[in-house]
């Protein structure tokens, strides 16, 4: 019996094809995603706010409602002085996918810089929360930071920030405080959905709505801090592995729902 050549070939694409796709279906059903975020209340969570000791949640700046985690402002009395905070999850981790959505409401407090605006962030590879000075503003971390449009212009989201570390950008070290993601400005009060990657010191992707808007490469431990300057520069190019992770409170109320992550083995 003769065989085309040609069809056998396109039939062993075809089946070819149809393994992969069933492997990646069982392995997306096999995903066990966990809920860092139970929609109840902050159990499984320690806030650290400048100023006060750990999980003093100074004027109820964090709080659940509806089933949504809340930075609050509303007991500030319109002042925010400079009571920067952080609520962490209370588990470390190294190689992961964290998702969210997030949506910035209402109005900044009134004496806070305008760059604070529609302004926050997830807080990855942090320093433990307990390690902190009573008054250091920022956890050592990288920041995937959250950015909401002002109404007009561009103002991209999921940007990187780098308090007290520093990344590589392809080959090159980049020392540059916050640098730009290639993603759409968000107006409004519109729920946006995050998704960032972490494996480990060797890579970390940002993605919105789907869509994979920032990578980079090696973080470490460098640059700026407010606390501690001489113990954190001996500690200059010492490669990030793991850490907690944080949400951020930075004067301006915002929202954060669907709160899940998928280890990575």
């Amino acid at each position: 019996m003769k065989y085309n050549t040609i069809g056998v070939i396109a039939l062993c694409l075809i089946v070819s094809c149809f393994q992969i796709n069933s492997q990646n279906k069982n392995d997306s059903e096999n995903e066990k995603w966990i809920q860092l975020f139970n929609g109840k209340n902050l159990d499984g969570w320690n806030v650290k706010i400048t100023g006060h000791k750990l999980n003093d949640n100074y004027k109820n700046t964090f709080r659940v409602n509806d089933g949504v985690l809340q930075v609050n402002y509303d007991q500030y009395d319109g002042v925010f002085n400079n009571s920067f905070g952080h609520i962490f999850y209370k588990n470390e981790y190294s190689n992961y996918k964290m998702r969210l959505e997030y949506r910035f409401t209402g109005e900044q407090l009134k004496d806070m810089a305008s760059w604070a605006a529609r302004n926050s962030g997830v807080m990855i590879h942090c320093q433990a929360p307990e390690t902190m000075n009573i008054n250091q503003k920022f956890p050592v971390s990288i920041e995937v930071q959250l950015l909401g449009g002002l109404g007009e212009g561009e103002r991209p989201t999921a940007n990187v920030c780098t308090p007290g570390t520093h990344i590589y950008l392809k080959d090159d070290l980049e020392k540059k405080h916050c640098i730009s993601s290639s993603s759409k400005t968000f107006h409004g009060d519109q729920w946006v959905q995050l998704e960032i990657l972490v494996k480990n010191d060797e890579i970390i992707s940002h993605k919105i709505n789907g869509e994979t808007v920032m990578t980079y490469f090696k973080p470490q431990i460098g640059g700026k801090v407010d606390f501690d300057i001489e113990a954190w520069k001996k500690k200059e190019g010492q490669p990030l592995k793991k850490g907690y992770i944080s949400l951020q409170s930075e004067s301006h109320p915002v929202e954060f729902k669907n709160i899940e992550l998928l280890e990575i083995k």
